[in-house]
């Protein structure tokens, strides 16, 4: 395989470990790593519009709804406006997008939030089978209809073989008549081979092994822990195999384990296996499935708290098979691991990280001490739970019955081919994307993202320049590591060049008409592609994400900052919007990835991307002061009366605090050298407010109080809600740009600063 290698992507993840255990791949699509609310591998993209109705402008009454206002905004003479008024079709399409969102009945120093997206809120409920909506769904939804074209579209003019395998693969996926007509054979073929389900027979020691390294290295499933290949933490110039926790099928160890709150999920849970089981001829599938929830409690009762796993430094551990095998002696290591990186050779010697080593200790204890039995049904169930999606309706409707349950959602008749769409992009989304990169992606807009990455970067050298909690030294390595940072824009390299994106996926063959068979098949390639990594460098040419996502990402092992071309377009970025709004929109994002590299998490890799202490004592214990204000900040906040978990959103809330703070002196900097650019017609409001407006108005959503619930529990991110009020109200830019007295609620007289 060449240089331009894959990467094989199930979930967006924004730390150095992928996220393994993702739950709803398809229901629950994608997440923005640097904001979409929701843990990573739980988010929908989905669609929304922009509608003009009254509003009350603060500076007098716009009495009439969209049209009109907007042909006379366009038609207004010189005479109406000031020329430091900009009156463009594009301006005065964004200020009245601007305009519908603001409620200004609500004063901006009471709460930014609702001024900037109570009108949003009042005009987008949540529609049918939505657990949550608001731009990146938006967004999503509007790069998805682009993608169903391209992938519909019989008279593709393209060379690569690559290209046309996303269309198959899409068209099978979209053959519903072929997949009701196969019903759950496809899945009961795989159930026999793996020696069909255990009715309390007592198993051995040797058939468990079997089964183990079958539904590991075959389906890629991951049960009682993960295993993968990424870049080596402390020497990122090498690819290691690495173990983690895994294996629950819920999102957080909190849906087992707090039964008072969760009961009414844990029976939802149940009866979606209990159906499953049924349809997948168990005999007495209540008893059976629920001799498997029990044994995942019992594994959610060793599994680690994420809040608890965040310094990096502490929990990694690396150590030869040999040594695991001391470690975790129920698992025959050597053979499991030769089973899923087959045909790369390995011996005793072959060096692992693990970064949950008292977690394996107790998982080889209650293996050890589970039936057999029940340790193949489990292993099953992982197989089940990975596929059954793919399957017939009466598969996709039980377990949407759960989400229902989970989420709050309601039942909807969801378009097939936004499920199909978002599955290409998963498993095809790099030849996906080359499609779409070429259809939507101009060319400049690489240079344009430069030079704002440039000037946001400066910004963040000159304030850690003035950061006083810092020694010299450090402050001078922190510097270097900034210089360093490199930058991703758009897609990698490889996907346009039609022979490199062929032998990127040579060895992966389609099937007309069999999706199922698709599925299985990718499985059976990625995992010869993430074995082709181990014995190779790490290169900037793999991403973590396909070019439609709305999305953004850090990589510490790589020291590099990555924005796919899916979220360089409105409302992050238009080449026509006042700079405020860009600044404010994709310069905050960028200003946040940036960040990363020097949050709790980020902070422990040097400019080479390893993980080492590079920083001097005095300066750590500095800043584990600055963020305990922090994590203090966002614990006293709360929705419908549960609080945020400040220490699990700790990272996304310093990356917040740092990317708005840069993003803000970047458009000082940038005003300084072009001068003051015009204004909005009718919005009232200053360039400098309407950068925190364009920050804001990114986050407008409305959810679900379920789904607010499993954010709570399992996202890094604090709520939208949060992310804009827990961030201006640590700005005293904000405050100065809106005249907030001191000591009203978005100008509090204690501020957290980390950067």
């Amino acid at each position: 395989m060449s240089n331009a290698t894959i990467i094989i992507i199930n979930c967006c993840c924004t730390s150095t470990r992928p996220n393994v255990s993702c739950v709803f791949p398809l229901l629950e699509a994608r997440h923005w790593g640097s904001g979409e609310e929701g843990a990573l591998g739980h988010g929908q993209k989905e669609l929304f519009q922009w509608r003009f109705c009254k509003q009350d402008s603060g500076g007098g009454n716009v009495k009439e709804g969209g049209e009109g206002f907007l042909e006379k905004l366009r038609n207004a003479s010189s005479d109406w406006y000031p020329p430091e008024v900009c009156l463009t079709e594009a301006c005065v399409t964004v200020a009245s997008r601007v305009l519908k969102s603001l409620d200004r009945s609500v004063s901006p120093c009471d709460n930014f939030y609702n001024y900037a997206c109570g009108g949003w809120m009042k005009s987008n409920p949540l529609p049918d089978g939505k657990s949550r909506w608001g731009t990146f769904n938006s967004l999503w939804e509007h790069n998805q209809a682009i993608m169903k074209h391209l992938l519909e579209n019989s008279t593709l003019n393209s060379t690569s073989q690559a290209e046309h395998k996303a269309q198959w693969y899409y068209q099978a996926c979209m053959n519903e008549k072929k997949i009701e007509e196969l019903q759950a054979q496809p899945l009961l073929d795989i159930i026999t081979k793996l020696g069909g389900w255990s009715l309390g027979q007592a198993g051995n020691q040797e058939n468990f092994q079997e089964t183990l390294r079958s539904v590991a290295a075959d389906y890629l499933a991951s049960p009682f822990f993960s295993v993968y290949i990424s870049t080596d933490s402390k020497n990122s110039n090498s690819n290691i195999i690495q173990v983690d926790q895994s294996g629950l099928g819920m999102p957080s160890r909190d849906f087992y384990l707090n039964q008072t709150t969760h009961g009414k999920i844990l029976t939802a849970y149940l009866d979606y296996m209990v159906e499953l089981g049924l349809l997948l001829e168990v005999k007495d599938p209540q008893s059976l499935m629920q001799q498997v929830l029990d044994f995942e409690v019992s594994l959610a009762n060793i599994t680690v708290p994420q809040e608890e796993r965040r310094d990096e430094e502490l929990i990694y551990k690396k150590m030869s098979v040999q040594e695991l095998q001391t470690l975790a002696p129920v698992i025959d290591w050597l053979p499991l691991l030769s089973s899923i990186f087959y045909p790369v050779e390995l011996n005793d010697s072959e060096p692992v990280v693990v970064y949950a080593k008292e977690y394996l200790q107790k998982v080889s204890q209650l293996i050890n001490s589970t039936q057999k039995s029940v340790l193949k049904n489990y292993m099953i169930w992982k197989v089940v739970r990975k596929t059954s999606y793919n399957l017939d309706k009466r598969f996709r409707d039980a377990e949407e019955k759960f989400v229902t349950v989970m989420l709050g959602t309601t039942k909807t008749c969801s378009n097939r081919w936004k499920t199909c769409v978002t599955d290409t992009d998963i498993m095809l989304g790099f030849s996906l994307g080359a499609l779409f990169v070429r259809a939507t992606y101009a060319e400049d807009s690489k240079k344009i993202a430069d030079a704002m990455i440039s000037e946001i970067k400066a910004s963040f050298e000159a304030n850690l320049k003035h950061t006083k909690w810092m020694d010299e030294e450090t402050k001078k390595a922190a510097k270097e590591k900034a210089d360093a940072i490199y930058d991703m824009i758009g897609y990698p390299k490889f996907i346009m060049d039609p022979e490199e994106l062929d032998k990127s996926f040579r060895d992966y063959q389609v099937v007309p008409d069999l999706y199922f068979q698709n599925v299985l098949e990718f499985y059976n390639f990625s995992a010869r592609v993430i074995a082709d990594q181990l014995r190779k460098t790490p290169n900037r040419d793999q991403w973590s994400m396909t070019p439609p996502s709305v999305n953004a990402y850090y990589s510490p092992t790589k020291n590099e900052i990555v924005f796919p071309a899916g979220i360089l377009q409105t409302p992050f970025y238009g080449r026509d919007h006042p700079q405020a709004l860009n600044f404010g929109g994709i310069g905050v994002v960028m200003g946040h990835e940036l960040t990363h590299a020097f949050d709790d998490q980020g902070r422990e890799y040097d400019k080479d991307g390893n993980l080492r202490s590079w920083w001097k004592n005095s300066s750590v214990e500095a800043f584990k002061r600055q963020a305990e204000c922090m994590v203090e900040q966002y614990s006293n906040y709360s929705i419908n009366s549960e609080p945020v978990n400040g220490r699990q959103t700790l990272g996304e809330n310093i990356a917040d605090n740092g990317g708005l703070k840069a993003a803000y002196h970047a458009y000082e900097s940038w005003v300084s050298k072009n001068g003051e650019e015009p204004t909005l017609p009718t919005v009232n409001l200053t360039n400098r407010q309407l950068f925190f407006i364009g920050f804001a108005q990114v986050w407008c959503s409305v959810r679900t109080p379920e789904g607010s619930h499993e954010g709570l529990i399992t996202d890094p991110h604090s709520p939208s809600m949060y992310r804009v009020i827990g961030t201006v109200a640590n700005s005293a830019d904000f405050a100065r740009s809106f005249n907030c007295p001191p000591g009203s609620p978005m100008n509090p007289l204690k501020k957290c600063h980390v950067w």
